[in-house]
């Protein structure tokens, strides 16, 4: 016997985790949300970007939301409208509450990355927020001698070639309590978190106070001081403050590189928002078959899937829904797979355009020719994915995040934009046509 719901969401990340959240806002009673993977907001940088640059290159971009009017045909803010991605964002503002800044403007913020380039973005976490580069207060970057990957002192000297409006410098320090080199960032903040008792030449301390001190040494009557994002999980409000209080300055968090604590803090979030809205999570199920009912929908057109398999410990378990919504990645989470033979999408084996026939819609009179039009599903405006001939796969079946395709995310700077977007998009139709 097959489990039922009503709508049942294909992926964990932002985009799935976004599109249950919707359905469930909208008044759909049993949404469940099955995943196979760990998702990749564990490994992103915790930034939400809507739009940093155009197709074209042009920006960084002030105002993402003029330029939304002008993306090319078939881009997935022009498939879901500029009013769908303002909703969607606040949307995201009521999950994320006060651990998100940027929430009352539809302006890009400038955020200092742990590589020294500055990043347009339209939400960010709390912790980042007086880093900003817009802010013209000089700033201390620390680095620690056990994280390579944020060299403090290049960074600040890529931000000050940059022309931020602020003095810069950047200092390397040991990490109190930590000496192996392959500590987990989970490890630096648990042990902030919990501020527990570290060995110094002044004796046994904590270890806030022990890191307040060896950063003391460094400071120049900076008004601020970014760190790598590693200061707390649990507590990291409470780590800062503390940090803040000891230093008389600001203390910021500087978005790094996989893995990533900001990306794990807002999967928590949303994890908890799911338990708190009633939807149903089942991981460690890869999606393996579906099959559909013989129906058809749209004048006789389309299918219908009836259910979907599930692989449990080796038991195949049917699950049927009146609404499925696919949102299982891109090349990285596999949601699409590519090999000598051709691109395709593994689940439902929906079509994936080739760029020399439906990408042919990526070339526009404002932008001119692009360069790359990224692989993934091309959907109609309720988000159902096209086959060859322009018509919905399947009735009951929309798209969402990075398993779409034309648009370039990373050239853009829009990956989590159009994951909440499409995702809330996704998730509202389907509790709408729900039965």
């Amino acid at each position: 016997m097959a489990i039922e719901d009503d709508v049942l969401v294909i992926g964990g990340g932002l985009a799935g985790a976004t599109a249950a959240l919707a359905a469930a806002n909208a008044g759909t009673k049993r949404v469940r949300l099955v995943t196979y993977k760990q998702s990749t907001l564990r490994h992103a940088s915790g930034l939400i970007d809507v739009l940093g640059y155009t197709p074209a290159g042009k920006g960084p971009l002030a105002d993402p939301f003029d330029a939304l009017e002008e993306l090319p045909h078939g881009h997935p803010y022009e498939r879901v409208g500029i009013d769908a991605v303002r909703d969607a964002l606040s949307f995201f503002d009521g999950i994320v509450g006060d651990a998100y800044a940027g929430g009352h403007t539809d302006r890009n913020a400038l955020v200092p990355t742990h590589g020294g380039t500055v990043k347009p973005t339209a939400r960010y976490p709390a912790a980042t927020a007086p880093g900003l580069a817009s802010d013209d207060r000089d700033a201390l970057l620390v680095g620690v001698e056990t994280l390579p990957d944020f060299d403090a002192p290049l960074a600040a000297a890529h931000l000050e070639a940059a022309g931020v409006p602020f003095d810069c410098r950047g200092v390397t320090l040991r990490f109190p309590g930590i000496t192996r080199d392959d500590a987990k960032v989970t490890r630096y903040a648990h042990l902030l978190d919990r501020n527990e008792s570290v060995s110094t030449s002044s004796g046994e301390v904590g270890a806030r106070e022990a890191l307040s001190a060896a950063v003391r040494d460094h400071l120049e009557g900076e008004p601020r001081v970014g760190f790598p994002a590693i200061l707390g999980d649990e507590r990291a409000d409470d780590v800062r403050a503390d940090l803040a209080d000891t230093l008389g300055a600001d203390v910021f968090e500087v978005p790094m590189g996989p893995p990533s604590l900001p990306g794990i803090r807002l999967e928590e979030l949303l994890y908890d928002a799911l338990e708190e809205a009633g939807v149903r999570v089942t991981t460690g199920v890869p999606v393996v078959d579906y099959e559909t009912n013989g129906g058809r929908d749209d004048g006789g057109r389309t299918a219908r899937i009836d259910h979907v398999v599930v692989d449990r410990h080796g038991a195949e378990i049917p699950h049927r829904a009146d609404q499925y919504v696919l949102a299982t990645g891109g090349l990285v989470g596999k949601g699409i797979e590519s090999d000598r033979e051709g691109v395709a999408e593994p689940i439902f084996d929906c079509h994936v355009p080739h760029a020399e026939d439906r990408y042919d819609w990526f070339v526009d009179d404002v932008f001119g020719e692009q360069p790359y039009a990224r692989f993934g599903l091309e959907p109609d405006r309720e988000l159902r994915p096209l086959d060859a001939d322009g018509e919905p796969e399947f009735a009951n079946l929309r798209a969402a995040g990075a398993v779409l395709g034309g648009y370039d995310y990373a050239a853009e700077k829009s990956g989590g934009g159009v994951s909440i977007a499409t995702g809330y998009v996704a998730g509202t139709r389907s509790a709408e046509v729900s039965e």
